[in-house]
């Protein structure tokens, strides 16, 4: 443990501590703290199922939008069914949130939830479409669905980027 040892020229003696034991239990503490601490949690966003019925929702062409999720953050937007008009936006607050929070007062000036219809193609990742669930939340739109993207729309789109130049 410890040893006194002295040379004969020196009055002074040295003191000698071996440290291997204090080494040895520092690493103890530190394996018992790092077995024994929680790490974080993973949380998880609340999701809510409709009722299956087999009547359709009423609901209006004004306050329906339909999100299109495609590569490279590319997200394109359109209203309605009938004769839609694609438009091309981004994920930041001034794009997508704002978009958002605009359906959402027009909705609720007629009466009407808004409606979110999120499409994500086989290239969107999956960063983009948690970014659009998290951008529902924020701006607190009521009604939203995650869909499969029909042949017609993949056309639209590419209507859309060809008239564009994009890629």
């Amino acid at each position: 443990m410890a040893e006194i040892s002295s040379t004969k020229n020196s009055r002074m003696k040295s003191v000698r501590i071996d440290m291997t034991p204090m080494v040895d239990l520092a690493f103890l503490l530190v394996t018992f703290f790092m077995l024994t601490t929680t790490l974080s949690k993973p949380t998880l966003m609340n999701l809510t199922m409709p009722e299956k019925s087999e009547d359709p929702v009423e609901t209006s062409e004004r306050v329906t939008t339909t999100l299109v999720l495609d590569k490279n953050n590319q997200l394109y937007y359109y209203q309605g069914a009938e004769d839609p008009q694609v438009f091309k936006t981004d994920y930041s607050a001034s794009g997508l949130r704002k978009l958002a929070l605009e359906m959402v007062k027009k909705g609720a000036a007629i009466h009407k939830d808004a409606i979110f219809i999120i499409k994500p193609t086989d290239q969107a990742s999956y960063q983009n479409v948690v970014d659009v669930l998290d951008e529902m939340t924020i701006t607190n739109v009521k009604v939203y669905a995650v869909q499969k993207l029909y042949p017609q729309e993949v056309a639209l789109i590419d209507q859309y980027k060809a008239k564009h130049n994009i890629q």
